[in-house]
């Protein structure tokens, strides 16, 4: 059972729905998701919704929500030794941009410190997909 999330979130000045094609194109993650892709994300064979990507985790397999006009861009993370890690992951509409919110789940026998960075990381990538919507890069 999880015992902690910490959300972490960025406000982008682009229309959500924009942000969330954006986010929702796993292609797009070596530009933005360093924490989870580090080299090309590709299709899994014989596996829809299902991506593969070299991570700083080692070879993982990514499994995306359906498409939805809800900004939902959950996913699970399948690890290198069969882990799977849920990520909720949100683009909400905010006024006439977009808030993105990563719920951070605590893994059972992670430390302060490896919670703390995981955070971390994922404020980095999230700060990495605001500047790239909002200043081309």
């Amino acid at each position: 059972m999880t015992t902690e999330t910490r959300l972490v979130r960025t406000v982008i000045a682009r229309d959500w729905r924009e942000v969330y094609a954006y986010a929702a194109d796993p292609r797009h993650l070596v530009d933005w998701a360093a924490g989870l892709a580090s080299a090309q994300v590709q299709p899994a064979p014989d596996r829809p919704g299902t991506w593969t990507a070299d991570s700083p985790l080692g070879h993982v397999e990514i499994t995306f929500a359906p498409a939805n006009d809800l900004g939902v861009l959950d996913h699970v993370v399948r690890l290198p030794d069969g882990t799977d890690v849920d990520n909720p992951l949100r683009v909400v509409r905010l006024d006439d941009g977009a808030e993105v919110v990563f719920h951070v789940r605590r893994r059972p026998g992670m430390s302060d410190d490896d919670f703390a960075a995981d955070a971390d990381a994922v404020a980095r990538d999230l700060e990495t997909l605001r500047r790239i919507l909002e200043d081309g890069g």
